[in-house]
């Protein structure tokens, strides 16, 4: 098979097309197709050696595809060799064949296409994972997603919408805060020339957000802090502003705040298999009622994901990027 490997640590040149043997699914593993790919910032950081993969997962770039079942474990969980589907993957997206956890993977939503589908898996495990599991985002909070334009942006800005809550974004342009708002953002912030904190503070009347995700770090916390309601939580998923940041803990002890964070790619199948769950019972009728839809900036053939990379370290997308393997 085709597939794109990481020839050494570096700039986005050093990913090369090459020829591969077809991966073999294990138990508990299907065999997929890969009609397309999605491009996410970690697999930017496993380019430049920042970001290896878990023991056991292949050394190819790409966590997130769509395509069909080609063979595999299908056991009794309702799919069949032929079907279209989309999974989250531990690695080895960019390549004609792919294996994927059974539990990870989900039917390809209605009314959309296999491109579609696979710029899904990536963000939604994320987005839920952190912002309603782990952060605990409940009827009648508010959210502050940090680089709302990026893929997992978007993702939040229209989920935490379509589940009617308030939601406020930071971008860093004009045009990207008002690509925000068109999300669903009540309000998208330029972080270049405002204040976020001040803003948020302003539009909740005082009271600040219930929910921050956080994909900056570094300095960002405690202004994060400052704009948090009482008995806020801030989730941190990316460090892209820094790993080292200041914490006022008795803000934390007074008004009951809660910092946390977490990375996907490490968890367990049985951890992930429970998120395609919920994906399926609770979000993937929103996008079938296109009540939230998938946001692609752009997609490359397979053979340039060296020029998908430089996209993706330009910052001027508005949501996803994408491989098109078929």
């Amino acid at each position: 098979m085709r597939a794109i490997e990481i020839t050494a640590p570096g700039g986005p040149e050093v990913l090369q097309l090459c020829e591969r043997e077809q991966p073999v699914p294990a138990a508990g593993e299907v065999l997929i197709r890969v009609h397309a790919a999605g491009v996410n910032r970690p697999d930017v950081f496993q380019r430049q050696g920042s970001y290896a993969p878990p023991p056991g997962a292949s050394d190819l770039p790409g966590l997130e595809v769509a395509g069909e079942i080609v063979g595999g474990d299908v056991g009794d969980s309702g799919f069949k060799v032929g079907d279209l589907v989309c999974a989250l993957v531990h690695g080895g997206g960019y390549a004609e064949y792919a294996v994927a956890p059974l539990a990870q993977c989900l039917p390809v939503p209605h009314g959309l296409s296999p491109l579609e589908a696979a710029s899904l898996p990536e963000t939604f495990f994320t987005v839920w994972s952190n912002v309603f599991d782990r952060a605990r985002l409940g009827e009648g909070e508010s959210l502050l997603v940090q680089g709302g334009t990026s893929g997992i942006g978007v993702t939040a800005i229209q989920l935490a919408s379509a589940l009617g809550h308030r939601v406020f974004a930071t971008a860093g342009s004009e045009d990207k805060a008002r690509a925000c708002e068109q999300l669903g953002a009540e309000r998208g912030i330029n972080y270049r020339h405002e204040d976020f904190a001040q803003v948020v503070k302003e539009l909740t009347g005082g009271k600040g957000v219930d929910v921050v995700l956080d994909m900056v770090g570094g300095d960002y916390l405690p202004r994060e802090i400052s704009c948090l309601a009482d008995d806020g939580r801030i989730v941190i998923i990316a460090l892209l502003g820094g790993a080292k940041g200041q914490l006022d803990m008795g803000q934390v002890l007074r008004r009951r705040l809660t910092v946390t964070g977490s990375t996907l790619r490490p968890r367990s199948v049985a951890f992930k298999g429970a998120i395609a769950q919920q994906l399926r019972d609770k979000v993937w009728p929103l996008i079938e009622s296109q009540k939230i839809r998938p946001v692609i900036y752009e997609s490359f053939p397979l053979a340039q994901a060296a020029e998908a990379h430089k996209l993706m370290e330009s910052s001027t997308h508005v949501g996803k990027i994408m491989l098109q393997v078929i």
